[in-house]
């Protein structure tokens, strides 16, 4: 389900709270068009925390720590990362207005953004929503191989850690898959949303933003979720 609204139609941070404890969010056409339009899922992928999935060559790749992995250290550089064109994705729904949006909410506290460097660069990583104890992932972008996929290891021992119980991935594609994502109906989701936004609130920043988290002990709170 789907509505629009008009390009002068005020849209705050704090509005873009409100919708998404409705389980609702925002998309745009293309990175040019101006105006967005609301969007609720009749199937929301999820990724049930207690039932990630990790291959074993990708653990490998994050034992090894190729790359270093923070959390709120450069999220403008993550949201226009993932807003760049990329090989089959010559075109995003992340527009000026999306990203002026979700850096609102990031200067709120309540947006934030994994970042996977290698030899000084950010070459990958991921930002999302946190709200209540739900994160809702929004995009994630990669320039090596596997980086976007080790910014998600370390954002779900990140939530692990932080005392998050509902990952809502929005859609399901077949790479979410392999890391345990489904699809779940609305009513279904509305649940797990009304239950994970109720009471206290999960801490993203339980772990040290700044301070990498090691290869290690990122497999190690996954799997004592699982």
């Amino acid at each position: 389900m789907t509505s629009r609204d008009s390009a002068s139609a005020e849209i705050t941070p704090e509005v873009l709270l409100r919708a998404y404890a409705c389980g609702i969010f925002p998309m745009a056409e293309s990175v040019d068009d101006p105006s967005l339009f609301w969007v609720e899922p009749e199937m929301r992928g999820v990724i049930p925390l207690d039932g990630f999935r990790i291959a074993s060559r990708l653990a490998r790749t994050v034992r090894s720590d190729e790359f270093t992995v923070t959390a709120n250290t450069a999220f403008k550089a993550v949201i226009a990362g993932c807003a760049a064109p990329a090989e089959g994705r010559e075109d995003t729904w992340i527009n000026r207005r999306i990203r002026d949006l979700y850096s609102g909410l990031h200067e709120l506290g309540h947006c934030h953004s994994i970042e996977a460097w290698q030899d000084g660069n950010l070459v990958g990583g991921l930002y999302g929503v946190s709200l209540g104890r739900a994160f809702f992932g929004e995009s994630m972008f990669h320039t090596a191989r596997d980086a976007s996929k080790v910014a998600l290891v370390h954002l779900v021992a990140r939530l692990i850690a932080g005392g998050f119980e509902l990952l809502d991935t929005q859609y399901v594609t077949e790479h979410l898959r392999t890391f345990g994502a489904v699809e779940i109906p609305r009513r279904r989701y509305r649940v797990l949303l009304d239950r994970a936004i109720a009471g206290e609130p999960a801490d993203f920043l339980k772990l040290p933003p700044a301070q990498p988290l090691s290869g290690v002990r990122a497999l190690e709170l996954v799997a004592e979720r699982n």
